[in-house]
């Protein structure tokens, strides 16, 4: 069996009813977004659709839920971060910064995994949430020092690519007069 069709067997189909109401087709029963937020939390694979039209309202229904979670309690974003992020829509880096996030997204949880396997060697024993907060409050300074360093290193990355893009522009396109720019050298004979 491929990957494909393995993925879509095991994916679970929640359908969106236009009274709001979320249908888990698997458990034949309504669900609610904190049940979704469950589904996510354990890493199942499904996907919301529009129940008349079968539009996929994934994405829609994930950023609902990250609405509910930066509402209530202790926010990750600050508004700064949710403005630049809104800059970025439209901006010609726009998908460059969708796969920038992503990929430091992934490094973070990378991080977190290795993390979790190395206190395993040293603590056998479960860790619960409260005992992974209480290690994390331990570690804050240092996380925050590592984190700071890791972002000044991608920030530094990213400069770099993007002189490397606009050198090489500027290489393709020198043979081109384009007005305000002076005109490339002409070889001697």
């Amino acid at each position: 069996m491929s990957q494909t069709t393995a993925t879509q067997s095991e994916e679970r189909l929640i359908k969106k009813y236009p009274n709001r109401r979320l249908y888990d087709t698997r458990s034949s029963a309504y669900i609610t977004l904190a049940d979704i937020k469950q589904l996510v939390l354990e890493h199942a694979v499904f996907r919301v659709v529009d129940a008349k039209s079968g539009d996929d309202l994934t994405r829609s229904i994930l950023l609902q839920i990250i609405l509910e979670e930066e509402s209530g309690g202790v926010p990750m974003f600050s508004a700064n971060a949710l403005a630049q992020i809104i800059r970025f829509y439209g901006h010609a880096m726009q998908g460059v910064m969708g796969t920038f996030l992503e990929k430091n997204i992934q490094v973070l949880m990378d991080i977190q995994d290795r993390m979790a396997e190395q206190s395993q060697g040293l603590y056998p024993q479960h860790f619960g949430p409260e005992t992974w907060a209480q290690l994390m409050n331990m570690q804050t300074p240092a996380l925050q020092n590592m984190m700071n360093n890791y972002i000044e290193q991608s920030r530094n990355l990213f400069v770099q690519m993007q002189d490397q893009m606009q050198d090489q522009t500027r290489n393709l396109f020198t043979g081109f007069p384009f007005p305000g720019q002076p005109e490339a050298p002409k070889k001697k004979k």
